[in-house]
């Protein structure tokens, strides 16, 4: 007899142990989750689905109970973190059983968190490895799709990127070179000169930047090696831009900073991008890593400078309240902020 699934609610410690070495994003790590806990309003709660001893399935949630209702999500909002959600672990290659433990996980978190009542609203948005939601789906969620660009460098070299990438993305590099623009790997200082620069950029767009300086150079600190901040020079030391880069088991994620930077007439960003494609092949924290995600393709304005790298346009999924349930979470949420 199949023995049936038990969810759990894990520490930082178990739900480290339980965590697979594959398959997850940057911010399923431990160290990032306990950041997130410590800077995010509300609770964290870690679940997992397991069959013995043995973690089947896993999720972070972050939860919020104002008076009126209930907030469950994953990633929590605006901190940054651009996909969270489920990691599913089946023992069994079968489809059939691979289904069988994803539904099972769905049906039990939807339970063990009331996800499904009328005064719950419920957002996650899912790392690209998650590929299957139909259960939410089947529970009444809204399913949604987006998109990031990745690049695959597994079998590629930074040369066979270029030959990919668009003539005016490689004509961009050849400019920025011949004005000995310098690309380094710096420290915290230079972390905190592209968190402020991003946070302007913001508010000159009239957007919301909720990130604080104490999250982001804890979260920088608690990562380590797979945090890296690169910055570009002119020939004078100045600096010119920056980006961060954090890095999972297998991908290095393009996070903060990268606004379009001209520098004598010559636009440098892509050449900052080119030197963290080339540290992914020669020098990535890990041996696993290798691919970068240009972190989202959603914006129409900004695909068109990140399809240049000739990137694969990946898939993944949003999960959230919809329908009926939305409308009157949302109608007993406006009712309480209006008295």
């Amino acid at each position: 007899m199949t023995e049936p699934m038990q969810l759990e609610r894990l520490s930082v410690s178990e739900w480290a142990d339980a965590l697979p070495n594959s398959g997850i994003d940057v911010f399923h790590f431990p160290e990032a989750l306990e950041v997130l806990d410590e800077h995010t309003a509300g609770s964290m709660e870690l679940l997992g689905g397991f069959k013995g001893d043995r973690p089947t399935a896993l999720l972070p949630v972050f939860v919020r109970d104002p008076p009126v209702g209930r907030v469950v999500t994953s990633p929590p909002p605006g901190m940054g973190v651009p996909r969270l959600g489920p990691i599913v672990m089946p023992a069994s290659p079968k489809r059939r059983k691979q289904e069988r433990v994803n539904q099972t996980f769905a049906d039990l978190v939807v339970e063990e968190l009331d996800l499904d009542a009328p005064t719950t609203l419920f957002s996650m948005t899912c790392h690209p490895q998650f590929r299957d939601p139909r259960p939410y789906r089947w529970a009444d969620f809204d399913v949604g799709t987006r998109f990031t660009y990745r690049l695959d460098l597994a079998d590629n070299t930074p040369d066979d990127v270029l030959g990919g990438a668009s003539k005016s993305l490689r004509r961009e590099i050849s400019d920025a070179r011949d004005l000995d623009v310098r690309i380094e790997r710096e420290g915290q200082s230079s972390l905190r000169r592209i968190f402020e620069e991003t946070s302007a950029r913001y508010a000159e767009q009239g957007e919301s930047f909720q990130q604080t300086w104490p999250y982001v150079r804890d979260l920088f600190e608690a990562l380590g090696d797979r945090a890296r901040v690169y910055v570009a020079r002119g020939a004078d030391g100045s600096f010119l831009t920056g980006v961060t880069v954090l890095y999972s088991p297998e991908d290095a994620y393009f996070w903060q900073g990268g606004s379009r930077t001209v520098y004598e007439g010559v636009a440098v960003n892509s050449v900052l991008h080119l030197r963290v494609i080339e540290d992914i092949v020669a020098d990535p924290p890990t041996d696993s890593v290798h691919s970068y995600d240009l972190h989202g393709a959603n914006t129409e304005r900004l695909c068109r400078y990140k399809s240049k790298f000739g990137g694969e346009l990946v898939p993944y999924h949003v999960v959230d309240t919809g329908g009926y349930r939305m409308t009157l979470a949302t109608e007993l949420y406006e009712r309480f902020l209006r008295r």
